[in-house]
């Protein structure tokens, strides 16, 4: 943007989403929040309409809250939750807690970008399958081949346990709200097949929500900002678990529990 360009900016705001009418009320993306919205909407319809600009339907708000309980849940050993409990043993403020864990995750290995990453690449794999006509065992192994023949293809596998717990609820909650299998997410449960015979790996949660999501027509960067706060309640229930605690108890280590490999003892130099 040049200075021009600028100008056309200076001294007013402007916003083609909404905004406050002093007064008369407040509108979102065109919908009165007031009358439209309050008491006929959940908050998570709120929160897609605000990050994409379409209200989804009761039905999927009620699944982007259930994914949201099974992304965030109060466990103190996950990295973004450590940093909320460490928090609440430090007596910070719960927004100061909770908004440290929810930038944590905001991260490229676990986290909110690895959703988005999903989303990528599940609709890649569905967009080369289509368009060059391969089938997707020729897709799984073009894709093993780029990370040196391991399975680490986004949406798959999962450190430390074998599965995911998390699937068969959302698949019981997907079929109780109505929805059918789309063709991202049939993609993605092939795609496990093949890894599965292979490699003994499956789809984790990321996978599923993946396919799912794409399904409903949402885009790579609609679902970072959708979920941009995903993790702030498993974040604020351990910062309260340890704001009770006494001062510093989580966690504490010992002078002995550090293992050094530094320069050995020596003394001081002599003051001049």
């Amino acid at each position: 943007m040049n200075h021009a360009e600028w100008d056309d900016y200076h001294g007013v705001i402007r916003s083609r989403k909404g905004g406050w009418l002093i007064g008369r009320g407040v509108n979102s993306h065109g919908l009165d929040l007031m009358n439209e919205v309050v008491g006929h909407c959940s908050y998570m319809q709120v929160v897609m309409l605000n990050a994409t600009g379409r209200l989804p339907s009761p039905q999927l708000g009620q699944w982007m809250d259930a994914i949201h309980i099974c992304l965030s849940w109060p466990d103190p050993r996950i990295w973004c939750n450590r940093i909320g409990a460490l928090a609440g043993a430090a007596r910070t403020s719960p927004v100061a807690a909770t908004c440290a864990g929810v930038m944590a995750a905001d991260s490229r290995s676990y986290g909110i970008r690895p959703l988005q990453e999903g989303v990528e690449f599940i609709q890649r794999a569905f967009a080369e399958i289509d368009t060059r006509g391969i089938d997707v065992t020729e897709f799984v192994e073009q894709e093993v081949r780029k990370h040196g023949g391991k399975p680490y293809l986004m949406g798959y596998a999962r450190p430390i346990a074998k599965g995911d717990e998390r699937i068969g609820a959302m698949q019981r909650v997907a079929h109780q709200l109505g929805f059918e299998d789309g063709p991202h997410l049939r993609l993605a449960y092939a795609i496990e097949s093949c890894l599965s015979n292979r490699f003994d790996e499956t789809m984790n949660i990321n996978g599923y929500m993946s396919g799912f999501l794409s399904d409903q027509g949402y885009s790579p960067e609609e679902v970072h900002r959708i979920f941009s706060a995903l993790v702030f309640s498993g974040v604020t229930a351990c910062y309260v678990d340890t704001v009770d605690r006494p001062e510093g108890a989580f966690a504490p280590l010992k002078v002995e529990d550090i293992e050094y490999s530094g320069a050995d003892s020596r003394a001081l130099p002599p003051r001049e």
